[in-house]
């Protein structure tokens, strides 16, 4: 009952109201007041409700496993790549077998955004990140024991459907638990944590490749068993958000555009195409780099190829946070370019060392850049808000790494790597001059 009813109870302790007399001093009787019209009932809310309050130490350990399924997600995807130099030469792939293997990844992650971005929103946080890992190990055993191009893009495709999940769904959990202070550190996490587990994917897998037992296959036991401890921790986190009905119309494909000037998205899709497109320039090509360029077929070079891209931006993130969001933005970007050059300037004197350092100096900056680009983002946004907003930005993420890759693994028929390389310097430059022009802070409401 509403506020009247609570008032109407206090002066009317006995169906006689007693309403104060003109003289102020003394009451009079008024007679009962017939029946009332019943009230509507208030219609219950549409948007998914937040759990009760929960103990600090409880948050504490959703924080920290859903930040270990995330990176467990991404290394699990990762830790194919140092394996494509075995499958060319046991199994007959090539350069555009392994460029198409890269887009069924991508593809698999953009359909499990668009179809389940919003999925944790009906079901929970903690089921929709248990639903992640067991994409990830489904994609895993298909791995064991490949034979064919197509095993090796089904099991992409698998481990894309689940990063896809985390992307959305772990990385809201991620924001739902963290600490408020300080005040940059979920935007990291959850920017950084991909990265993060590719890289520890990918230099797991060229150990274990040059030196471990069972070349081909320990890299997926291995990471099974990171996900079963996963998903073991998940069953003792908190739920963040309420389960409730409509489930199957969530799965909808459907984006949610942040609610940001539309200069602010520009910039943020500039960002995000770029940084993410060099991302899957290394998942396809460090193979090439490390074989053709180099010299070399050893897993473990050809994994420092890969990380060195990704391993710096764990670093460019927080090293962002002591600046403005848009400055952080105009500087990372203005590195990132500066990092492309050296790339290609490194592949065209074949000098390793250049190659690694130019690799760095842009994921560096991928790290910055990127990490602004999500605290921009997540401004004022409500819980409800957060697993689609994210569904939506990375689904762009992906989609700008997705479209360069399925060009490059084509144009491999006719230009060598050192022209394909250009062609991503360009776009890095394109997206530095948006940036600088465009970028502007997002004041909070």
């Amino acid at each position: 009952m509403g506020l009247a009813g609570a008032l109407g109870r206090m002066t009317q302790p006995d169906g006689r109201g007693r309403g104060p007399s003109a003289d102020g001093g003394r009451t009079e009787e008024h007679p009962a007041p017939g029946p009332t019209r019943p009230q509507p009932t208030q219609p219950q809310p549409t948007q998914p409700q937040p759990t009760q309050a929960r103990p600090k130490q409880q948050n504490r350990l959703g924080f920290l496993v859903s930040t270990a399924t995330l990176v467990t997600a991404f290394a699990g995807s990762s830790s194919v790549i140092p394996l494509y130099n075995t499958y060319r030469a046991e199994n007959g792939l090539t350069n555009a077998d392994v460029a198409l293997t890269v887009v069924v990844y991508f593809v698999g992650t953009m359909t499990a955004l668009l179809v389940l971005g919003r999925i944790s929103n009906y079901v929970g946080r903690r089921r929709a990140a248990m639903l992640t890992l067991a994409l990830v190990a489904a994609g895993c055993v298909v791995l064991l024991n490949v034979t064919s191009v197509l095993q090796v893009a089904i099991g992409r495709g698998l481990m894309g459907l689940g990063c896809g999940v985390a992307t959305s769904a772990v990385m809201a959990y991620i924001v739902d638990t963290a600490p408020t202070r300080p005040v940059w550190l979920a935007a990291v996490v959850t920017s950084q944590s991909p990265l993060l587990g590719l890289t520890i994917g990918g230099l797991a897998a060229g150990a274990l490749i040059e030196y471990g037992p069972y070349p081909r296959d320990t890299i997926y036991v291995c990471v099974l068993v990171l996900i079963v401890g996963c998903f073991v921790g998940l069953l003792f986190c908190p739920e963040t958000i309420e389960r409730r009905p409509g489930v199957l119309r969530s799965l909808r494909p459907q984006v949610q555009i942040p609610k940001q000037p539309a200069r602010i998205l520009w910039v943020a899709l500039a960002i995000f195409i770029a940084t993410w497109a060099m991302g899957g320039y290394f998942q396809s090509f460090s193979p090439t780099i490390s074989r053709d360029q180099l010299g070399t077929s050893n897993a473990v070079v050809m994994a420092l190829v890969y990380a060195s891209y990704m391993a710096p931006s764990v670093i460019g993130g927080p090293a962002g946070g002591r600046y403005s969001p848009a400055s952080a933005q105009r500087i990372g970007m203005g590195i990132f370019l500066a990092g492309m050059a050296l790339l290609v300037g490194g592949l065209v004197t074949q000098s390793v060392l250049v190659v690694l350092l130019g690799g760095c100096t842009a994921g560096f900056a991928q790290g910055m850049a990127g990490s602004a680009t999500i605290r921009v983002l997540l401004t004022d946004l409500e819980s409800a808000d957060r697993a689609p907003v994210l569904a939506a930005t990375y689904l762009a993420s992906y989609g700008g790494a997705m479209v360069p890759s399925l060009i490059a693994g084509q144009l491999t028929k006719v230009y060598g790597i050192v022209q394909i390389s250009s062609g991503y310097l360009v776009l890095a430059l394109l997206a530095t001059g948006l940036t600088f022009a465009a970028a502007r802070n997002v004041a909070r409401s």
